[in-house]
């Protein structure tokens, strides 16, 4: 949207080539072209980025080296994707998401096992080929495993996030939203949920550890808390015992002991907690709702997150500032935003790393949002998906030989 607001003129300039003309200064063209999470800036077919935007796309196709099987799809079941012989990949070395793409399967069945245990099971019995995410407490059943291998995804490859909702009492008020970050301590988070300091990684930066403009200024919440004057601030704000309502998906275990963390800091300093239990799917619905936690609302969320959504001071949904935020937790911050704009427009690095301090800053002084710690995702396989190219989430294809 950003760069759409930049944007002068994009025009077709040749068959496989075009020209975007800018009408206002915009740092970030290759970087909003090339993005790497979703959503992802694919390249449509005429056929489909010609359909009104106000009708659904109907047809699903594949991208790149590999064809979607429409017919075999199975929504949270089941997704195919065949080798397209019409592929032919760049000659370099892939590199992630650019390189050369070669395919060496003839077919990928990405199957949904919602127990963890389940799959881990698959993986050792053979009846799978390849697990995207072996949780921590199982990994020690794959480590010694004949013809299985575990890798990380990367350092801080994904991080825990936390939201409040703006929109309603007592969150609305930024005194309270500051009473509640200096009662919680990351590494509590980290030890429930994930347990090993090998895989785990205290982390305050909003945009991430692994960013080049990362910083811990104003995070609190990686050392140990002084709750005693948490509770002075919280009764600085004028809080009235408002409830707070904890949101707590039960069906994922990368979640599981999350929300109870959270509802004891915020007890421990006096905050009115309740938790209410309820499945992923259950939770993002209800996270939308605007109303009071008397009419199904709710006050805080927790959630986890690629790197790779978090990264950007322009792209991360947490630091959105603007009124008309659609991202729960409706975080509404005018300097945030013009220090946003700030950044995509900036020509310069030495600008970019100030600007970015600039938001570390103003994201805890305004709680937009609590980065909880990050952790490096573990992929389990077998040696057919021995060379993938390495990447922050799983790429099915590998280098030119």
């Amino acid at each position: 949207n950003r760069l759409k607001n930049a944007t002068a003129e994009l025009a077709a300039s040749g068959p496989d080539t075009f020209t975007l003309k800018l009408k206002s200064p915009y740092g970030l063209v290759l970087e909003s072209l090339a993005k790497e999470s979703s959503p992802v800036p694919f390249i449509m077919p005429k056929r489909i980025a010609s359909v009104p935007a106000s009708q659904a796309i109907s047809e699903t196709i594949g991208s790149g080296p590999y064809k979607f099987v429409q017919a075999d799809f199975q929504a949270g079941v089941k997704a195919t994707y065949l080798k397209f012989d019409g592929y032919v990949p760049r000659k370099e070395p892939a590199s992630a998401f650019a390189g050369g793409k070669v395919v060496t399967v003839d077919r990928l069945e990405l199957l949904n096992i919602p127990d963890s245990q389940t799959a881990v099971n698959a993986l050792r019995n053979g009846e799978i080929d390849f697990l995207e995410d072996v949780p921590p407490d199982l990994m020690p059943q794959l480590k010694d495993a004949k013809g299985i291998s575990l890798k990380s995804y990367g350092k801080n490859s994904n991080m825990f996030t936390l939201r409040m909702n703006w929109l309603q009492a007592p969150f609305n008020n930024v005194k309270v939203r500051r009473a509640a970050l200096a009662a919680l301590y990351q590494a509590d988070y980290l030890d429930a949920q994930i347990g090993d300091p090998d895989v785990y990684q205290v982390c305050g930066a909003v945009l991430t550890c692994v960013s080049p403009y990362a910083s811990e200024e104003g995070a609190t919440q990686i050392k140990t808390p002084d709750l005693a004057h948490a509770r002075k601030l919280l009764k600085e704000s004028g809080y009235a015992n408002e409830k707070v309502v904890v949101l707590h998906p039960t069906d994922l275990p990368i979640f599981a002991n999350i929300a109870p963390v959270t509802a004891q800091a915020l007890r421990s300093i006096g905050m009115n907690v309740e938790i209410q239990s309820m499945d992923w799917a259950t939770l993002l619905s209800r996270r939308s709702k605007k109303e009071g936690v008397d009419q199904g609302g709710w006050s805080i969320f927790q959630s986890n997150m690629s790197s790779l959504d978090l990264i950007s001071a322009v792209g991360n949904p947490n630091l959105d500032g603007r009124a008309d935020s659609t991202y729960p937790g409706w975080t509404h911050d005018a300097v945030m935003d013009e220090l946003r704009s700030r950044f995509a427009a900036a020509r310069t690095e030495d600008e970019r790393r100030e600007l970015a301090q600039a938001i570390q800053r103003r994201n805890y002084e305004q709680v937009m949002y609590v980065p909880l710690g990050g952790y490096s995702k573990f992929k389990g396989y077998n040696a057919k998906f021995a060379d993938l190219v390495d990447a922050p989430i799983p790429l099915f294809w590998t280098s030119p030989k």
